[in-house]
């Protein structure tokens, strides 16, 4: 971190020494850059529950009770909308989403695991899709484009996060204006694979984001938010599981 402080510091002071005026123009944003490459916010103070599946349980039975047309439909996805599927697994909600948002939209299938992504990749092309992008995303970052999505979706996974403020922060970046994040989970506590509604809602709103609805489903309940004013990361404090 020094190291890239003092290198920082030295190419600003060779940009004074030739050209102050381009100096003058871009520094504050040189400066907001090193800064956001430095934020730093608390990690959970509750259970985080390990990744046991690509899968969240049997596909068969998520159908016959309409999860994803629940979920869909509390989102509001609609032809033409970029969605992200957050932890995509074995793409379950990527199948259901690629023919929905169709040739104008966009789904971005996010995993952290390389495998789960091709597995994703060789079932989306299997069925046509040609509207599916795939990314490596990372525990505290979901590596998304810049003000590329609409809705962000995280099914049964955020208990799983082990940086969910700092993952939510940088997840800002990559909302389009408009646009939403719907956490889906079980209320029950992290550790045994679900997320307390009061503490999800803590959790999310600790970085600037508001609650929009909180809907109960057949399998836990669709929790969505939109982004509000963001803090100053040394105000936030984890909230207690």
């Amino acid at each position: 971190m020094i190291g890239r402080l003092l290198r920082q510091r030295h190419f600003l002071a060779t940009l004074a020494g030739h050209d102050p005026q381009v100096f003058r123009h871009i520094a504050p944003f040189l400066l907001f850059g090193l800064l956001a490459g430095t934020t730093t916010l608390p990690r959970p103070q509750r259970p985080v529950a390990p990744p046991v599946s690509t899968a969240w349980g049997d596909e068969a039975a998520r159908e016959r009770i309409g999860e994803a047309a629940d979920v869909i439909r509390i989102a509001g996805v609609k032809p033409g909308m970029a969605v992200a599927d957050i932890g995509t697994g074995t793409g379950y909600y990527v199948i259901k989403l690629a023919p929905l948002v169709g040739p104008q939209g966009r789904v971005f299938a996010q995993d952290v695991s390389l495998r789960a992504l091709e597995q994703v990749r060789r079932r989306a092309s299997t069925a046509g899709f040609t509207n599916v992008r795939y990314v490596r995303g990372g525990q505290a970052s979901a590596r998304l484009p810049a003000a590329s999505v609409d809705v962000a979706l995280m099914v049964h996974m955020y208990h799983e996060i082990e940086q969910p403020y700092l993952l939510l922060d940088r997840l800002r970046r990559s909302l389009k204006p408009g646009g939403r994040i719907v956490v889906v989970d079980l209320d029950r506590p992290s550790q045994q694979h679900g997320m307390p509604k009061a503490l999800l809602i803590c959790e999310v709103k600790a970085v600037g984001f508001e609650l929009v609805t909180m809907t109960d489903i057949a399998q836990g309940y669709a929790a969505v938010f939109r982004p509000g004013l963001r803090p100053r990361p040394d105000s936030v404090r984890a909230c207690r599981g």
